[in-house]
């Protein structure tokens, strides 16, 4: 399950985020669902349009299931998914 702990291990398409920082002033505030990740972008649906968003010098707010607040800053989110995916999981302390 999907937790504050463990949330760069998981898929993050599908879920609710806010742009809380970004080096962009006018990313700044964005929110919507997230729609795609690539190395270095999320894509965001929002009721204007979809908005691709920086990851690097950005901090993104993500809703969790079960309604819980998680605060990621976006340069430790810099890898193909797949790879961010994986990558936490060898580091992964038994």
């Amino acid at each position: 399950m999907i937790s504050s702990q463990n949330v760069l291990r998981h898929e993050l398409i599908g879920l609710d985020v806010l742009v809380s920082g970004a080096a962009n002033p006018l990313h700044k505030g964005i929110s919507g669902r997230i729609i795609d990740e690539t190395k270095n972008m999320l894509a965001i649906q929002t009721c204007r349009g979809i908005r691709r968003i920086p990851k690097m010098h950005s901090t993104f707010r993500v809703r969790l299931p079960g309604s819980e607040l998680v605060e990621i800053d976006g340069s430790v989110m810099v890898l193909a998914p797949e790879k961010r995916i994986s990558l936490h999981e060898k580091k992964r302390i038994p």
